[in-house]
C-alpha cells in the first residue's frame, strides 16, 4: 500500500506500507520526519527512508513500547538536496504500526491530529502534549526562551527555515540514538542537552516563522513547558 504524504500529515504505517512526499519539499528548507511506534509491544521497527537515487536509504530504528508511550525517532532531510522522500516499513515487520508526520516551518500542511497552535511570546509557560506544534513570528529583536520538564527527560525540536535545534532536558538517554540524518543535513542541526530540568537560550527574531515540535512521549510530555519572552522592554529601560 502506498500513502500520499504530500501534506506531511499524521499517518499510520503498517507492515509493507510506504508513504511518499513527492516533489513537495522546498529548496532551502529543513525537514524532520517524526516516527512513533504505536504497535503496543516492545519490538523495535526499522523504517527505511529513501531520499536519493544515488545515496543509500537511511535506516531509522523506532523504539518499541507498550501502550503507545514511546518517544519519537527523528530523521532530518534537507530540501536543498531532494524534493521527494519516502518512508517504508518492510514486509518482514509483522505487527508493525508506526505513526509519522513531517515537521518544518512549512509542514505538516494538513494538521489533522496535530495540536497546531500559535505560541504566545508572553513569558508564560505553555504546555506540550504529544503531537504539539507551536509556531510564532518573533519581531526583529532578542527573546529569551526556556524549555522545562520538572520530572522526565523531554525532547523538542526548534525549526527555522534552514536549520533546527534539538533541545533535551533531564537528559538520561543519548538523544543521538534516535536521531538520524539524510545526506548532509546533520550540518544544519544543533543538539543541545541538559542534565537539569531546563534549558535556556536566546533567539533573535527576523520576521520569519519559528516552529517548536514535541518529539517525546505522552508521559514525558506531562509537566513539560516552553516559554519565550521578548527582551525589547529590557533594552528600552537601559537606554
Amino acid at each position: 500500500m502506498s500513502i500520499n504524504w504530500n501534506e506531511g500529515q499524521l499517518i499510520t504505517l503498517g507492515q509493507g506500507e510506504t508513504a511518499t512526499c513527492n516533489g513537495n519539499l522546498n529548496n532551502g528548507q529543513l525537514y524532520c520526519l517524526f516516527f512513533y511506534n504505536a504497535a503496543g509491544n516492545d519490538a523495535d521497527t526499522n523504517v527505511s527512508i529513501v531520499w536519493s537515487n544515488s545515496q543509500p536509504p537511511v535506516q531509522v530504528p523506532v523504539p518499541g513500547t507498550t501502550g503507545n508511550k514511546g518517544k519519537a525517532a527523528l530523521c532530518f532531510i534537507d530540501g536543498s538536496e531532494t524534493n521527494t522522500v519516502s518512508a517504508n516499513v518492510l514486509q518482514g515487520s509483522p505487527g508493525a504500526k508506526i505513526q509519522a508526520f513531517i515537521g518544518s516551518v512549512k509542514m505538516p500542511i494538513n494538521t489533522q491530529g496535530i495540536e497546531n497552535r500559535q505560541l504566545p511570546l508572553d513569558g508564560d509557560r505553555h504546555s506540550f502534549n504529544k503531537f504539539t506544534r507551536y509556531y510564532a513570528v518573533p519581531e526583529t529583536h532578542w527573546y529569551a526562551a526556556q524549555l522545562q520538564s520538572n520530572i522526565n527527560q523531554f525532547i523538542s525540536v526548534q525549526f527555522a527555515e534552514h536549520q533546527a535545534e534539538v533541545k533535551v532536558v533531564n537528559s538520561v538517554v543519548d538523544p543521538n540514538l534516535v536521531i538520524k540524518y539524510a545526506g548532509s543535513s546533520q550540518s544544519l542541526v544543533k543538539v543541545e542537552k541538559s542534565d537539569s530540568q531546563s534549558i535556556a537560550w536566546n533567539l533573535q527574531g527576523n520576521g520569519q516563522q519559528l516552529v517548536w515540535i514535541n518529539a517525546d512521549s505522552v508521559q514525558d510530555s506531562q509537566g513539560a513547558s516552553i516559554t519565550v519572552q521578548s527582551l525589547s522592554n529590557v533594552y528600552a529601560e537601559q537606554r
